[in-house]
């Protein structure tokens, strides 16, 4: 049984790593047809609701009190509202392929807050090599688009997809303080769709929603896959592939996804792709590693304090025998 539920994992994590790779391909071109918080914000919405309504025929348990909805609520404005929507707009003038390796050094953004946040944490040699090679990384993405630079909506495009990096990492940081949630998966449905709410309110602020044509079959279409394959199916698919895996091989998504986004931007919408483009991803990848690794050598060390500690508190405890 446990070799068959392995291998379901093995295949859910397959799709999470394909799938979220597509997302931004998928973005950019609804972006092309639609404004980008409405567009953002009809897909968390529906999604939202499609999710709750899943998780509640797999468990009927819920937690409606008003502390949690809040806390859903502002883990859902900085997961979706800030996070994905800025992405979404930022894609309106910069590569899909550019702002999936940016959104890669989501992991250092995270590391950084658990470091600033948290006493228990503590800032190592291994965890500054890899930070520093993750903002090298991101440097070569533009050693090849200096010019691009100069161009004030370019910038504004990756300023945007760097806020949303942020606030995604802020957010997966509360999210993860709630230790014993009931019925996460509803709960997660509740962040997609306070998420898409508030994004739909601040569309008129900030889309330009003059002269909208609803049917626009790609956009149409990069809506609905983004919302069934991209956020329901995919979020599910990780879900359980984060019950059965070791935490460090499920996440393993964070390096994948930005290649397969650089591979389908230039295949479908010929983004541009060149040496600098290949370094960035390699450079950025192997910084997220040894981030990653740094901090989990660090909690292997405290885990083995812990136990020490309790081992001689027990020890202390043992009568002695003369």
């Amino acid at each position: 049984m446990n070799t068959i539920n392995n291998t379901k994992a093995y295949i859910a994590l397959i799709y999470v790593c394909i799938i979220w790779g597509t997302t931004y391909l998928a973005i950019r071109i609804g972006v092309l047809h639609y404004p980008a918080f409405l567009f953002a914000g009809i897909r968390q919405t529906l999604a939202g609701i499609i999710l709750m309504f899943i998780a509640l025929m797999m468990s009927k348990k819920k937690d409606l009190s008003l502390q949690n909805i809040l806390k859903q609520m502002l883990v859902g404005f900085l997961l979706l509202t800030i996070g994905n929507g800025c992405v979404t707009w930022g894609e309106k003038y910069i590569p899909s392929g550019i702002a999936a390796l940016i959104c890669s050094v989501m992991p250092i953004f995270a590391v950084g807050f658990n470091l600033l946040f948290s006493k228990k944490e503590h800032f190592s040699a291994t965890i500054g090599l890899g930070m520093f090679l993750g903002i090298c990384g991101v440097g070569l993405i533009f050693r090849h688009n200096l010019a691009d630079l100069a161009n004030p909506l370019y910038l504004v495009g990756i300023l945007s997809v760097l806020l949303a990096t942020v606030s995604w990492a802020l957010g997966s940081i509360l999210n993860k303080k709630n230790l014993k949630p009931v019925n996460p998966m509803f709960n997660s449905g509740l962040q997609l769709f306070f998420g898409g709410i508030f994004m739909l309110v601040l569309s008129p602020a900030i889309d330009d929603l003059h002269h909208v044509q609803l049917w626009q079959p790609e956009g149409l279409f990069a809506l609905l896959y983004l919302i069934i394959f991209g956020s329901v199916l995919a979020y599910t698919a990780y879900m359980y592939a984060l019950s059965k895996l070791p935490v460090g091989l499920a996440t393993i998504y964070a390096y994948i996804n930005p290649l397969i986004a650089v591979i389908m931007g230039y295949i479908v919408l010929s983004e541009p792709l060149n040496i600098y483009t290949a370094l960035a991803f390699i450079t950025i990848a192997i910084g997220v590693y040894i981030v990653n690794k740094g901090y989990r050598d660090q909690h292997k060390k405290q885990e083995r304090l812990s136990a020490d500690i309790e081992m001689a508190e027990a020890l202390a405890a043992t009568p002695q025998i003369d």
